[in-house]
């Protein structure tokens, strides 16, 4: 057998159940592995006494015949989902210390499923940023290097320290969140896989809010099937939120079969965008022919409010951070820096606790939804919003599933584009129509650049079909064949 930490987590399901290892052995890897590598500084907080005894527990329920979906696999959580009486930060100074005395429901269905926890992964502050380089416990680095060349490189974000885990061997499942591409760009740049559902197909109850209405909990993984099996354990309704969808969870693992004969894939001629790379150019054309190959017809298809996702998103988003954030006020939880009178306490808290990319966000949030702004800027949002959803709703009478590259270029190196916000925010592109439209989006690692560096690219589906998603993605994934890892790990 590979060594543990190589397994996929199907491959560790079958392995526990042959008696060929154990959770305490899977854990004890995995925790040997993450103290080898912590200059990656991907964990905020690591847990390893509560992964063993949560291990020596899924053993036992096992020696019972009790075996749940994820039952024994060891699992990284990003640090915005509530943890009882482990910390949660949201990778800010203003909730540092704060420790729930619940568990989010995303978590509690995992543990409830058989899953351990490694610990809590680092992440941009509130889930601002596409490199991991906003949290206040230092930035994320990402496994991969460039060919001859020893920069750190970005993990992507916010998510980046979910996916650097994977990439390194430290997990070999964790979950994330999307806003509007926190999943699919950190997998895109660490050559792993990630998913981010329909909007409302996993809860957000006791998931730390940026955007109410854009925020939502996906998993990430080596292959297509692991995400399906991590997914299938995270999704369902809960009445605790009121975004979740009252609908079946189907068996997404079944769905991995990577047979697209009959499927329609389109191909959206907006997403050609200038200054685009000739690396995604070439290997989103590739993606398209390992489809063809594999019996899908590709259908050309155009979603013309593509060219103002980007500037919509950095209205609504904002905006919803603004009302969110409001909250952390240094009076009910975390920091608190005193002042004269109550106003000069929140401003002093707010100050010393918020980033600089987390008030640049709060000031323009603000500022949109202010008299006067309103109208001109956060209702017109909403309405070019429409019409985006409106162009997948149109595109999908014609096609199955879409094709489009993950991110406009590999992972960069760390401190590039930092000092300028708007090159940072064009990282989405790609990503954040498919959030603005609710829609369920996977990254599968396809090929690499001329600097050794993973490339992906992304499938759409229709809401609440990530079963055609899966399907489409498996098959992209036996084509590529993507094996390559990052050198050390």
């Amino acid at each position: 057998m590979a060594a543990l930490t190589d397994l996929t987590i199907a491959e560790m399901g079958t392995a526990l159940a042959k008696g060929e290892t154990t959770s305490v052995a899977l854990a004890e890897a995995f925790i040997a592995q993450t103290e080898k590598h912590r200059r990656l500084n991907a964990y905020v907080v690591e847990t390893p006494e509560q992964a063993i005894t949560m291990a020596k527990a899924s053993d036992a329920r096992r020696g019972r015949g009790e075996v749940g979906l994820l039952e024994g696999i060891p699992l990284a959580i990003k640090d915005l989902f509530c943890t009882e009486g482990v910390q949660t930060t949201a990778g800010s100074k203003i909730l540092e210390g704060f420790k729930p005395t619940y568990e989010s429901t995303i978590t509690a269905k995992l543990w409830k499923a058989g899953a351990t926890m490694l610990g809590k992964t680092n992440m941009d502050e509130f889930a601002m940023g596409s490199s991991n380089m906003t949290s206040y416990f230092g930035g994320v680095e990402n496994p991969w290097k460039r060919s001859g060349e020893n920069r750190p490189l970005v993990p992507g974000g916010s998510s980046g320290g979910s996916a650097a885990v994977i990439a390194a061997r430290m997990a070999p499942g964790s979950t994330g969140t999307d806003t509007g591409g926190s999943i699919r760009q950190p997998a895109s740049f660490c050559g792993i896989v990630g998913i981010k559902p329909t909007y409302g197909r996993c809860s957000r109850w006791g998931v730390v809010a940026f955007s109410s209405s854009l925020d939502q909990a996906g998993p990430f993984a080596h292959t297509v099937k692991d995400t399906a099996l991590l997914l299938q354990a995270m999704a369902g309704h809960d009445p605790k939120d009121s975004t979740s969808a009252p609908l079946p969870v189907p068996d997404f693992a079944a769905a991995c079969t990577g047979d697209v004969r009959g499927l329609r894939i389109g191909i959206p001629r907006e997403y050609r965008m200038d200054g685009m790379s000739d690396e995604i150019e070439t290997l989103w054309a590739q993606g398209i022919d390992m489809l063809k190959a594999a019996g899908a017809t590709t259908v050309d298809i155009s979603l013309p409010h593509t060219k103002y996702a980007l500037a919509t998103y950095y209205i609504i988003a904002p905006a919803e951070a603004s009302s969110n954030l409001a909250r952390y006020d240094g009076v009910r939880f975390g920091l608190r820096v005193p002042g004269g009178n109550l106003p000069e306490m929140y401003e002093n808290t707010r100050a010393a606790g918020f980033g600089a990319e987390v008030r640049r966000r709060v000031l323009i949030g603000t500022y949109v939804l202010s008299a006067g702004y309103y109208d001109a800027y956060y209702k017109k949002a909403q309405r070019v919003r429409a019409l985006i959803a409106r162009d997948f709703k149109q595109a999908f009478e014609v096609c199955d599933a879409i094709l489009t590259p993950t991110a406009p270029t590999a992972a960069f190196a760390s401190g590039e584009k930092m000092d300028d916000p708007v090159t940072m925010y064009l990282n989405d592109v790609f990503t954040v129509p498919t959030s603005m439209a609710g829609l369920p989006g996977i990254s599968v690692p396809v090929g690499l650049d001329k600097d050794g560096l993973p490339l992906g690219l992304q499938l759409i589906g229709r809401a609440f079909d990530e079963e055609t998603v899966f399907k489409a993605a498996s098959a992209l994934e036996q084509a590529a064949k993507f094996t390559a890892r990052p050198a050390g790990f």
